[in-house]
């Protein structure tokens, strides 16, 4: 296993330190959290960069090892909130009364609405916490339109930060939750990249790795947020600019090892932004409801660059959004100021992108 890592250090300050204050975040880029407007975005390089078109810290890292782990994204007041807001949403999906969910053990959408018994897994997945009928939107709006995540994203799709027309650029696009399942049940994922089929063949795979990830970039930003200590998501570093080895290619879809993989270990409050086609898969640790326990509590979220190819529109539309984001309930309103002008412009854009004929599933499974 590869000891290298790809965590940005400079995220994260003891509560008993102090810490320098960087440049102030520009007006348009006010924060959803009315209580804290004025707090900087949490980023290493929240200083104004040289040029609009110069690469960031951040960007170079997510290029070179194809994922980055920020500590610490969240405040304990955040984690405290958003953590009240997940458990709601936890215990209406496992009861069977809300029907946007991941079911044990199907690994990709679709899936079924109703959940399997406790005894047989459950769920380990909620979606759609930006449904207009999901309880807590309000606290999930707040994090995924917010500077701590926008901030970032705008980082690692090449924006200028510091230029109020990049909001015009980015779209919403989708921010589920991501659980143990229950009855003590165990759940893995199988080794894949999210848009990429397994059983491509090198030079398609070299092809589409290019075409989706031009220079190690790509049109969204995806990330992992854990609300409790989570060490689930398991990463092979640099993959996902090269075809896959042989060894990785002949291994077992479920094989416990592979050279140089890296298992991303995540404090809560903790981020990791990672390339969707990086080689990875997850592990889930079953729990006990019965004795309390609470297990993998983790935000899976992207935000993408608006207008970019019908390629990410399958991958967003694929899970349902078109069926919700355009209805009568469906604004923000619930937002603020900038803020929601800044939810309902990224909406629309997905209202937009959603203009299009059923372009089907990534992959199956």
């Amino acid at each position: 296993m590869a000891s290298a890592s790809s965590t940005v250090t400079t995220t994260s300050t003891p509560q008993s330190q102090t810490q320098s204050q960087p440049p102030p975040v520009p007006t348009i880029l006010a924060s959803c959290h009315s209580s804290n407007t004025s707090t900087p975005i949490p980023t290493p390089t929240a200083s104004k960069p040289a040029c609009a078109t110069c690469p960031t810290h951040l960007l170079k890292s997510l290029k070179r090892d194809g994922y980055i782990h920020i500590p610490a994204l969240l405040d304990p007041v955040q984690i405290f909130s958003l953590r009240k807001a997940a458990s709601q949403v936890v215990n209406l999906a496992r009861s069977g009364k809300w029907p946007y969910i991941r079911t044990v053990p199907k690994q990709f959408p679709p899936w079924s609405s109703t959940p399997p018994p406790d005894s047989e897994g459950g769920i380990w997945g909620i979606q759609h916490l930006l449904h207009p009928e999901m309880p807590g939107r309000k606290e999930f709006a707040k994090l995924y339109f917010g500077n701590a995540i926008i901030g970032v994203v705008k980082e690692l799709l090449g924006l200028n930060l510091y230029d109020p027309r990049s909001e015009d650029k980015i779209v919403m696009e989708l921010l589920n939750l991501l659980i143990s399942p229950s009855g003590n049940k165990d759940f893995e994922l199988r080794w894949h990249r999210d848009d990429i089929r397994w059983e491509t063949d090198a030079e398609e795979e070299k092809r589409q790795l290019d075409e989706k990830s031009p220079g190690g970039r790509q049109a969204h930003a995806q990330y992992n947020i854990a609300l409790y200590d989570d060490e689930s998501l398991i990463v092979v570093p640099e993959s996902h600019r090269r075809v896959r080895t042989e060894e990785e290619r002949n291994a077992d879809p479920y094989a416990p090892e592979l050279k140089d993989m890296k298992v991303v270990k995540m404090k809560a409050g903790d981020a990791v932004f990672y390339d969707s086609n990086i080689v990875h898969r997850g592990v889930y640790k079953g729990v006990d409801l019965e004795k309390g326990e609470v297990g993998r509590m983790t935000l899976h979220g992207s935000v993408g660059l608006y207008d970019h190819s019908e390629e990410r529109a399958k991958n967003v539309l694929q899970h349902g959004l078109r069926d919700w984001v355009d209805r009568e309930d469906a604004p923000f309103n619930e937002l603020q100021g900038k803020c929601r002008a800044r939810a309902e412009g990224m909406r629309m854009r997905l209202v937009e992108m959603g203009n299009v004929e059923d372009l089907g599933y990534s992959l199956e499974g």
